[in-house]
């Protein structure tokens, strides 16, 4: 495999999972509901996801859902399935004010993690993602050590954009602005989230 060919995948990623989907909305609402902390947890949760979806198509998952479409779209419904669940609990929650950073009891790291997990892990697009990129760009015949680099810089680039992510709306003016506007910042994620999850779902 070509460096030119290795960098394409790393910069391909990097622009994909800087796109705003559901794990971006649900990175912002952590980051300032909960503090930097937390959000972190979940960004290392997100990486996670990315390299177990990078992994599962580079063993072929992706070719595994085109011979076997209901196995793509029993996880797809599981997916969008959980991803209403998550706006359910934002527009129940819309309306119960921010607290204050010395009285949080935000969520343990384990706990964010596995949230962060779950919220990347329940997207089977992810894997057709990677799939796609991988036939065009990754050889057959590369080396073992080749794609392990390639699984980690994903894990890298996906971990490392969301702590940013994290980083920025967590600032005590970005924290702020979202208590002011909790409620129909709230309803709005909770929408989006639905709108992520309808998309799965229907796709």
């Amino acid at each position: 495999m070509t460096l030119a060919a290795f960098l394409s995948v790393c910069l391909i990623h990097l622009m994909a999972a800087m796109s705003p989907g559901p794990s971006f909305v649900v990175s912002v609402r952590t980051a300032a509901s909960e503090g930097f902390s937390t959000a972190a947890a979940l960004a290392l949760g997100f990486g996670l996801g990315a390299a177990l979806w990078a992994t599962a198509a580079m063993a072929g998952l992706a070719l595994l859902f085109e011979l076997v479409p209901a196995l793509f779209v029993a996880m797809k419904l599981a997916g969008a399935a959980f991803l209403v669940f998550i706006a359910v609990m934002m527009w129940r929650h819309a309306r119960e004010p921010l607290p204050e950073l010395g009285s949080l009891h935000p969520r343990s790291t384990r706990a964010a993690i596995r949230f962060g997990f779950l919220t990347f892990a329940t997207n089977p697009k992810t894997a057709i993602f990677f799939g796609a990129v991988f036939v065009g760009l990754v050889p057959t015949d590369a080396p073992l050590a080749v794609r392990a680099a390639l699984i980690a810089v994903i894990f890298f680039n996906e971990t490392l954009w969301y702590l940013s992510v994290a980083r920025v709306f967590s600032f005590p003016k970005a924290r702020a602005v979202y208590a002011r506007m909790k409620t129909a910042l709230d309803r709005l994620f909770g929408t989006l989230i639905a709108g992520f999850g309808a998309r799965i779902a229907f796709s």
